[in-house]
């Protein structure tokens, strides 16, 4: 059945009106379509139709239900809403007219209410008239109260004295109060005026209470109960000053009186007054270690008075074993720093920093059992800084130099003394010369090292830096002592008179120090000696051994000066004679130990072939003929064999002789054919490197038998092949100077070239 055209056009306006509507409407049929397709898809369901339908309408006619109910229950609810809302404005509506008619009936008693007024204020002022005459009999009895707290003061009553000074510093500080808040302030001037009195007694009970607590350490011990009456006292001054500054409205004079921060500055300039203000006397010398061993026994017994019965006597929250650790260690601190500030001597740098690096940290002190584990200084600042530390330990270092310098300076005095006496140096239990020197030098040093250990690292350090630097001080001093002994016995060779014998102590004992530095390092697994020392070491052992083969050289001289001479040449017995002078002094030298004996042996066959060579090139002789030569060339071979046999002898193997060199020289004069002479020049300045041209120029002299064009060879050979010294090598011709050519010495009669 279709819709009439009316209701096609309700149907049109809901539509436009409720888009909602539409759309649900179609998916609703949608829905619908959608089931029954999925239900009557075969025609034998089709007989369950008439169940489906009144299923279905059964389920309409249930939802129409609801929703009827629910809408009848909003129009309900719509309609009480609508009830109560004109019930209000009909209330609203009867309050303003009630309102209108107070608001008429106040403004026709306003004239009454100016007479209330006026009996308000004559109601304050007779409330303040009754307060001022409930307390005039406290005003007038002020004086007399003055008298009586001065009483009590007297009769150190300070508990009671206390009290009456509070109620009247109450009564004043209400009367101050009431003009503050009226405004006026001349009338406090008058009142300040009749209570001055409090002030005197205020500085009365502070001072003692101050005085108390000045022997508060004593007090504790003696009569706690007088320290104990102070700190209740000012714990009561301590509330009023919170309570007043908390109200902060009105704050009367001389509020705050902060009491408690006034106690620990008493007992902080107590502490620090009883210990710390030592007589001058006492801050350096002898007196520096009583000085500091008292203020060690005094600050562990007075430490643990405090934390034993002090802390008994004062609130918790005084902390007073911290303050009173924190104080000692503070003015401990500022006392250290004042005695630093004198010249004191080594001793006295030693014990300040001793005690406060040591002892102060130690069980003696604050590390003592019975403060422990109260009493904890690790969480202060150190006792001397880093920076205190350094600077002190370096002037510890510079006193101690002076003091090596000065003991050193006296050793070498007493040693140069014992040069000149009149009999030999002592010897060990080897036989071997030496003097006290070494051991007392050596001593000295590792003794002020090992004081250096007890106290830092980094003083042993310091100390042993110094030691050093002072021994190869020494050295150079002591080298100079040598030098000028030397001079006095070249003026005189029987001064002193046991000249050798001394020198060889002295390089034993040089060699005894230079054994010994390593020992001074801290650490004793270092055997390592600094390069400047051991060039110290060195250059004296360098210069004991040049004096040494001085004297041997000058003994030598007188004969070195008959080579080479007819005599020499037919076989005298002049090397003979230079053998047991080398032999007398190398029984001289068994008096060192080996390592020097070997060197002075070496030494001293160098010297001896030097100076054979010396003789041979600058007093140059001509061979005329091949006899003449081979008579050179036996005396040549005879005179190294001995003198190299004798060296054997006294233990210098063949290998570290320089006697090679006469034989090689030798081979040089023995060769028949000239024209080889290029071949063996070369091979000989191969060897030796240190030759000059002018030397081998000389030997060819000395051969006689080569002409001028051999000489040219030869020398444009060595031009061609210039030598290299190579490393370690000993030069033996270089410190020989060939001279100017000269009439030479002939062998035999006839002309000379």
């Amino acid at each position: 059945m279709g819709m009439s055209a009316e209701d096609e056009r309700a149907a049109s306006h809901r539509d436009e009106e409720w888009p909602e509507a539409e759309k649900a409407e179609k998916l609703a049929r949608g829905a619908a379509l959608k089931w029954a397709s999925g239900v009557f898809y075969r025609p034998e369901k089709l007989e369950g139709l008439g169940h489906y339908r009144r299923r279905e309408t059964q389920r309409n006619s249930s939802i129409q239900s609801r929703l009827k109910s629910t809408v009848q229950s909003y129009l309900e609810g719509v309609s009480a809403g609508l009830e109560q809302l004109q019930s209000a404005a009909q209330e609203v509506q009867s309050v303003c007219q009630d309102l209108g008619a107070a608001r008429w009936a106040l403004l026709d008693s306003a004239d009454h209410f100016q007479g209330l007024q006026q009996m308000r204020k004559l109601m304050e002022e007779h409330v303040q008239l009754a307060s001022v005459v409930q307390v005039l009999p406290q005003i007038f009895s002020v004086h007399e109260v003055f008298s009586h707290i001065l009483q009590l003061l007297h009769g150190q009553h300070l508990l009671e004295a206390h009290v009456e000074l509070m109620m009247v510093e109450q009564l004043r500080d209400d009367i101050l109060s009431q003009l503050h808040l009226r405004g006026l302030s001349s009338a406090q001037e008058t009142v300040l005026s009749y209570f001055s009195g409090l002030q005197d007694l205020n500085e009365s009970l502070a001072k003692q209470l101050w005085d108390i607590v000045g022997s508060s350490l004593r007090l504790v011990r003696e009569d706690p109960v007088l320290f104990v009456t102070a700190v209740r006292i000012i714990e009561r001054e301590e509330k009023i000053d919170d309570t007043l500054l908390l109200e902060a409205t009105f704050l009367p004079p001389g509020r705050p009186k902060g009491w408690r921060q006034k106690f620990h500055q008493v007992l902080q300039d107590t502490i620090t007054g009883a210990h710390f203000h030592a007589p001058h006397m006492d801050a350096e010398g002898p007196g520096l270690a009583k000085h500091l061993a008292a203020l060690q026994k005094d600050i562990v017994s007075e430490l643990c008075v405090v934390k034993d019965l002090m802390v008994q006597c004062v609130p918790a929250h005084y902390n007073i074993l911290s303050v009173c650790t924190a104080t000692y260690h503070q003015a401990l601190t500022s006392h250290l720093q004042e005695i630093l500030r004198e010249d004191l001597d080594k001793q006295g740098l030693f014990l300040l920093l001793e005690w406060a690096l040591h002892v102060y940290h130690s069980p003696e002190m604050m590390g003592h059992p019975d403060l422990l584990p109260e009493v904890d200084v690790s969480t202060l600042d150190p006792l001397m800084s880093s920076e205190l530390v350094d600077q002190t330990e370096r002037r510890y270092v510079m006193k101690v130099k002076a003091s090596v310098v000065e003991w050193m300076q006296k050793t070498l005095e007493v040693e140069f003394k014992e040069w000149f006496r009149e009999e030999e140096p002592e010897t060990d239990h080897q036989g071997f010369f030496q003097s006290a020197l070494p051991a007392i030098v050596m001593q000295m040093l590792n003794e002020n090292i090992q004081v250096a250990s007890l106290i830092t690292d980094s003083l042993q350090q310091k100390i042993y830096n110094m030691a050093l630097e002072e021994l190869e001080a020494f050295l150079g001093r002591l080298r100079e002592a040598l030098v000028q002994c030397g001079k006095e016995h070249q003026q005189d060779r029987a001064v002193p008179k046991y000249y050798i014998s001394h020198l060889l102590a002295v390089l034993n004992n040089n060699l005894a120090l230079s054994n010994s530095v390593s020992s001074l390092h801290p650490d004793t697994a270092c055997k390592e000696v600094p390069a400047s020392l051991q060039a110290a070491l060195d250059r004296m052992q360098k210069k004991a051994t040049q004096l040494l083969l001085e004297e041997l050289l000058l003994d030598l001289q007188p004969l070195c000066l008959q080579l080479p001479s007819r005599k020499w040449l037919s076989g005298s017995q002049l090397v003979g004679s230079m053998c047991e002078v080398i032999d007398k002094y190398a029984k001289d030298f068994s008096r060192v130990r080996k390592p020097l004996f070997t060197l002075l042996l070496a030494e001293s066959e160098l010297l001896v072939a030097n100076q054979y060579l010396r003789a041979l090139l600058q007093r140059k002789m001509v061979c005329k003929s091949r006899e003449e030569r081979g008579q050179l060339c036996h005396r040549l071979l005879q005179d190294a064999t001995q003198l190299r046999e004798l060296f054997c002898g006294l233990g210098l193997e063949r290998s570290q002789q320089s006697l090679e060199a006469v034989f090689a020289l030798r081979e040089l004069i023995c060769l028949k054919d000239p024209a080889l002479l290029s071949l063996e020049v070369l091979g000989f300045v191969t060897k030796y490197p240190d030759v000059s041209d002018e030397h081998i120029s000389t030997l060819l002299d000395i051969r006689g038998d080569v002409s001028k064009e051999v000489r040219h060879v030869v020398l444009e050979m060595m031009a061609q092949h210039p030598q290299v010294l190579p490393e370690g090598y000993r030069p033996i011709f270089s410190t020989i100077l060939v001279p100017v050519p000269e009439l030479p010495f002939c062998l035999r009669k006839g002309k000379c070239a």
